[in-house]
């Protein structure tokens, strides 16, 4: 069945008491048993605004079997307060097809503004002046469709900046910071690392899929983004025909180092450019971390 996208009411607008009929993500689904030996359905659904536990207690058996988690459903329910906290107490909820619908109405977005964020990218980029690097920057920020998957994908499934939009805000972190550390550290390779900055992560465009959640695609399951990132700045280096193969080797090398040196030969940093890169975007994965889910 195809449904098409309509005004509704969202996660955050639903107040105790409300009726529920629209569509959302279910991002979790258990089987569970209540006291009396009855089973039921555990379940959070989820949009751009939020999410909200539910529970179904009636045909549990039977409403499990019309969808799966990581399905888009429609949920027809009521609102009620249960130790403080909303939830949905479902009649019926059913799988519906994602055909026409945008994943950004389902899954969590930045609150950073996306045309600040791109600016600020244009800059870090105009901040590179060797030519070969910039060359090849400007291959990459300059490709169109490549700016919009950059917009709009996650930097991760569950982690942090696990939202649309996550990895440009990312990216733009990752190489403010090189460029501050290479005015602090002016030995530093600066175009090296800027560039490399901007690119670390950029195998994470093919990493997901987006739908009624952010799931690895097959690319991503079986290469993972430190493969693809490499995949596709060599091929990028291999378009513009004259890319010194020193300068994209010593790139190449910071960008497979970048989560540490256990994927790198003989596990071991063969630059500092490489050293700075792996500090600097572990810095700003663990503090954007601990904002968004706290200490651990």
């Amino acid at each position: 069945m195809t449904v098409v996208a309509t005004a509704r009411t969202s996660v955050a607008e639903l107040r105790a008491g409300g009726e529920v009929d629209g569509l959302f993500a279910c991002s979790r689904k258990d089987r569970l048993t209540a006291r009396s030996g009855a089973p039921y359905l555990a379940l959070e659904l989820r949009d751009r605004t939020g999410a909200i536990g539910a529970r179904a207690f009636r045909d549990a058996d039977f409403l499990a079997g019309q969808f799966d988690r990581g399905d888009l459903v429609r949920v027809a329910g009521s609102v009620e307060r249960f130790r403080d906290e909303l939830q949905v107490e479902v009649r019926s909820i059913h799988r519906v097809e994602a055909d026409g619908l945008d994943p950004g109405d389902f899954l969590p977005v930045a609150y950073r503004d996306m045309e600040e964020l791109d600016g600020f990218l244009e800059h870090l980029g105009r901040e590179v002046y060797d030519p070969d690097h910039r060359r090849l920057l400007d291959s990459v920020l300059c490709d169109d469709d490549f700016r919009e998957a950059l917009r709009r994908a996650p930097c991760t499934s569950g982690g942090h900046h696990a939202y649309l939009g996550g990895l440009i805000e990312h990216t733009v972190a990752v190489a403010t910071l090189a460029l501050e550390t290479c005015a602090l550290h002016p030995r530093l390779d600066s175009d090296l690392l800027v560039t490399a900055a901007i690119l670390h992560d950029i195998g994470k465009i093919r990493e997901f899929d987006l739908g009624a959640e952010i799931a690895l695609s097959s690319e991503g399951a079986l290469l993972g983004h430190l493969a693809l990132g490499q995949q596709m700045i060599s091929e990028r280096g291999a378009a513009l025909g004259s890319f010194p193969p020193d300068k994209l080797l010593s790139l190449l090398h910071c960008v497979l180092g970048h989560h540490g040196p256990e994927g790198l030969p003989a596990k071991r940093f063969r630059s500092p450019e490489a050293v700075a890169l792996y500090r600097l975007n572990a810095l700003d994965a663990a503090v954007k971390g601990v904002l968004e889910h706290g200490p651990s």
